[in-house]
């Protein structure tokens, strides 16, 4: 996350705070995509699958990039992984925390879509109806 992590908690409880932010994250952007995609005529999984890949870049790239970066980036020296590992919060949990973001946002998407979902076949019995 691109964001300050002072506040959020260690372990199993950041990985579930930062979950939850890309769950939030995820389901404001299906809601952003499925008005943009209603006009354009998109199918579902085109809306799913932007919402998902937007929402996971703005929400767990940090945590995904530095994950990637310690497994695949050459350290050429200890004091520059020093220097790197002190920019990460918790990086002891680094993967727990990148795997509830992803969990996170397809949780949110999924949320989103059942909520707009309803609220469509509600709106067709209503109209039904009269």
């Amino acid at each position: 996350m691109p964001y300050d992590q002072s506040w959020m908690g260690y372990g199993f409880v950041g990985g579930l705070q930062a979950g939850a932010i890309s769950a939030v994250a995820g389901a404001l952007l299906f809601a952003l995509f499925h008005a943009i995609g209603r006009r354009g005529g998109w199918s579902e999984a085109k809306k799913i699958g932007w919402s998902y890949l937007l929402a996971l870049a703005l929400s767990g790239g940090g945590d995904i990039g530095n994950l990637f970066y310690f497994n695949f980036g050459k350290l050429q020296s200890l004091a520059l992984l020093r220097a790197k590992l002190a920019e990460v919060h918790d990086p002891d949990n680094l993967g727990t925390r990148a795997f509830c973001e992803m969990v996170g946002v397809g949780v949110g998407i999924f949320a989103a879509w059942v909520v707009i979902d309803w609220l469509a076949r509600r709106r067709a019995r209503g109209s039904a109806a009269r």
